[in-house]
């Protein structure tokens, strides 16, 4: 799923890894028992002073105060990707890392074991085993067999930025007709043998571009701006309208784009002096003052999103779309990155607090979007409906992240 993000729900997806017997446990169990206790006693450490500014993440203790059991050798160097710098740390140092829901998180890893990706292939056989284990069993065992690591821009800032994504919600019909005007096309007819493809101006002008896409209608929506979020967002859930008066709620997942730049409609009117709320109900409002001037609104973005269509039954429908890394999303424990800086496959701690949320957990980096770019910089998958994407249109605040990989 490639999206372009504008700016959380801590719903948790159903588990996706089928229920192990408890016998297959024990061996792993004899790795983590030890160090259980003495996890359970960090947790009675008293936290971190209070921040020194509104909404900023509480800084590590000092490094020599606190250090969990299994975790007292020796710290192994730095490590460097393309886009960061990866400083090892003690397990102490990440915010609130022994109070986190793990079970969460390990539906988002066992996920990501259905693509594995080195060197976290070998981790997955004890990832799946552990996923009826308890927290504590799934903390120790991550102190056991995984070393954090603090991800920096190469000039050392470890400051980024959080914002969010989601996956809409949208009623939709199979013909046009009333009020449904706004196709949502599969790939045309010849996809490919012109690159860049047309404008999205071109695409819903131009005779030749209308004749490449005849037919390819897989639904229709009523609104320009629900299109333009759903071509945004890169996925969406439409509830359908079929010719036979029925419904049915299916997924619509990226498929393609006609390799045109992505431009800010909300950037857009802010430029023009038009708005000073960019936000989707600022948008809607501008657009609600003045209707003759949609079109001018919405070509001023000239990248086109193409989808394709899948069933959405059984365990699909408690998770997101397929991530860049070919696995589902899931809900608050799924993020976009850079992969420059952190690759795919790679479980993150996730450290950010604002007046949108307060988040200190583990998540899977599962993704990637035009817009994130950088070495600390995520885009938080908040899941579907109207919730998630009113917290997901407002978040934008402070980020630090830490990279946890194998020893």
């Amino acid at each position: 799923m490639v999206h372009q993000t504008m700016a959380t729900s801590s719903t948790s997806a159903s588990s996706a890894s089928s229920k192990i017997s408890p016998m297959t446990l024990n061996p792993l169990r004899l790795v983590v028992t030890a160090l259980i206790v003495g996890t359970l006693a960090a947790c009675s450490t008293p936290p971190a002073p209070s921040p020194s500014r509104p909404g900023a993440i509480p800084p590590p203790p000092p490094a020599s105060s606190v250090v969990l059991p299994g975790d007292t050798g020796p710290l192994p160097p730095p490590l460097a990707q393309p886009k960061s710098r990866w400083v090892p740390v003690r397990w102490a140092e990440l915010p609130g890392f022994t109070e986190d829901a793990l079970h969460e998180a390990w539906n988002a890893w066992i996920k990501s074991c259905e693509r594995p990706v080195p060197p976290f292939t070998a981790l997955c056989s004890d990832v799946r085993q552990l996923s009826i284990a308890t927290a504590d069993e799934q903390r120790a065992w991550l102190v056991a067999r995984l070393q954090p690591y603090r991800v920096e821009a190469t000039d050392g800032n470890a400051e980024g930025l959080l914002t969010a994504y989601y996956e809409p919600m949208m009623d939709a019909a199979r013909q046009p007709g009333n009020g449904f005007t706004v196709p949502v096309y599969r790939l045309p007819a010849g996809f490919g043998a012109r690159k860049p493809w047309y404008t999205r101006q071109q695409i819903e002008t131009l005779p030749e571009a209308q004749a490449a896409l005849a037919g390819r209608a897989i639904a229709w929506l009523r609104d320009p701006v629900e299109s333009m979020v759903l071509h945004i967002q890169g996925s969406g859930r439409l509830r359908i309208t079929e010719a036979d008066g029925s419904t049915t709620t299916v997924r619509v997942a990226y498929a393609g784009t006609n390799d045109q730049p992505y431009q800010s409609i909300g950037r857009w009117l802010l430029d023009q002096g038009y708005t000073r709320d960019a936000t989707w109900p600022g948008i809607r409002a501008w657009l609600a003052a003045n209707p003759q001037r949609t079109n001018e609104l919405m070509w001023t973005n000239p990248r086109y999103v193409f989808f394709k269509e899948e069933p959405l039954v059984g365990m699909d429908a408690s998770f997101g779309p397929k991530g860049a890394q070919g696995v589902p999303l899931t809900p608050g424990r799924s993020i976009a990155v850079d992969r420059q800086s952190i690759p795919y496959g790679t479980p993150v701690w996730l450290a950010s607090s604002g007046p949108q949320v307060q988040l200190s957990r583990m998540v899977l980096a599962q993704d990637t979007g035009s817009a994130i770019l950088g070495a600390v910089r995520a885009d938080y998958f908040t899941g579907w409906g109207p919730e998630a994407g009113d917290i997901a249109g407002r978040l934008k605040q402070n980020l630090r992240l830490w990279a946890l990989w194998p020893k």
